[in-house]
């Protein structure tokens, strides 16, 4: 049960960084604005589904 928590966790973050990726291909020539605040935001969401899911196990 809890050895998939780490591939979550690394899919979450890795689709995130895409969408940040093209974010800034897109809307900020130049610019790693969206991606440094979409990986930061992956890496709080993967986080907070972790400590849910844990959360869940130890009840």
């Amino acid at each position: 049960m809890l050895s998939g928590i780490g591939i979550e966790m690394g899919a979450i973050i890795y689709a995130f960084v895409m969408l940040g990726k093209w974010l800034d291909k897109t809307y900020n020539e130049g610019g790693k604005g969206f991606l440094v605040s979409c990986t930061l935001l992956g890496v709080a969401a993967s986080l907070f589904i972790v400590v849910k899911q844990l959360n869940r196990i130890n009840k």
